[in-house]
């Protein structure tokens, strides 16, 4: 019984922490809380939906589709919003603002579009076959959740770590006024950055609605309110800590789910991250902040 909630929590938390990377990469360069990021979320299902629905055309194309969708609406949220306010140099609290203004809008439209009510993938769409190992049922949308969602995570460690584009992130994400004096192109990085955390959310839309098998146009709310809270629990701006904060919240809610009830599923997942704070203020990987005279 343990072992077979450990796989659902799992697959749960990689969902988690994927939205949450996405997340945690806008402000940790950007520095701008995006309360627009579960709309994009929600959006980025949507798309995949229309591609494999009226398009015809196969999950993995509609996958695709839902990255370069939700990143360019990302990128778009950057370049109409963000960047006029930046260039004012508007508070954060009026960046943030900003964001909850575009998410309702989103919300709204899709509503519009697409009605309130819930869709749903087709059925067959993936191969609906179990796989028992030791009395352990692993069903293919979950080993495809953590194929996917740990292979984007692996690919962005690389890009950040291991490359010239992140070595550039990470210096504007440290400061922009020193890396714009270093030549890098700052708005551009912005952009970029806007644009990966969006596919990434986009991505992770796709694998909760195959996963709850569920879309609507308010299906980002509780999924930006976990992002959220991961990030926090993680540590503002800390990849590390997105990963292993979206594992938590995952854990805890799917053990809380088998063990207690769905009605404490929340309360326990959100009381764990509360107690952790308590403990640990700045999250797991953050840096504590200095108080200036």
């Amino acid at each position: 019984m343990l072992a077979q909630q450990l796989i659902n929590a799992i697959s749960l938390g990689c969902v988690f922490a994927l939205f949450a990377l996405g997340f945690t990469l806008i402000f940790g360069v950007l520095r701008v809380v995006n309360l627009a990021h579960g709309a994009v979320f929600m959006a980025g299902a949507y798309v995949a939906l229309v591609t494999i629905v009226d398009l015809g055309l196969p999950l993995w194309a509609g996958m695709g589709a839902a990255f370069l969708a939700a990143g360019l609406l990302g990128a778009g949220i950057d370049w109409l919003i963000l960047r006029p306010l930046r260039q004012r140099d508007a508070p954060e609290l009026i960046l943030m603002v900003a964001t909850i203004g575009v998410a309702t809008i989103l919300a709204n439209g899709v509503r519009i579009l697409f009605g309130p009510d819930n869709l749903r993938f087709p059925q067959g769409l993936l191969p609906e076959d179990v796989i028992a190992v030791a009395g352990i049922r692993v069903t293919v949308i979950e080993i495809l959740i953590i194929l996917v969602s740990v292979s984007l995570m692996v690919l962005l460690m690389y890009a950040i770590k291991g490359t010239r584009y992140g070595r550039a992130l990470r210096a504007v994400a440290e400061s922009p006024r020193a890396a714009r004096l270093m030549g890098i192109h700052v708005e551009r990085m912005f952009f970029s950055t806007s644009f990966l955390a969006g596919g990434l959310g986009g991505m992770a839309g796709v694998l909760i609605g195959l996963y709850s098998n569920a879309l609507y146009p308010l299906m980002g709310e509780p999924m930006l309110l976990a992002g959220v809270a991961v990030v926090i629990l993680g540590g503002m701006g800390s990849i590390p800590g997105a990963l292993i904060g979206g594992l938590f919240l995952g854990f805890s809610q799917v053990l809380s789910v088998a063990y207690i009830g769905s009605s404490a599923r929340d309360a326990i997942a959100f009381g764990l991250l509360f107690a952790v704070l308590l403990l640990r203020p700045q999250g797991l990987f953050g840096t504590a902040a200095q108080r200036k005279a």
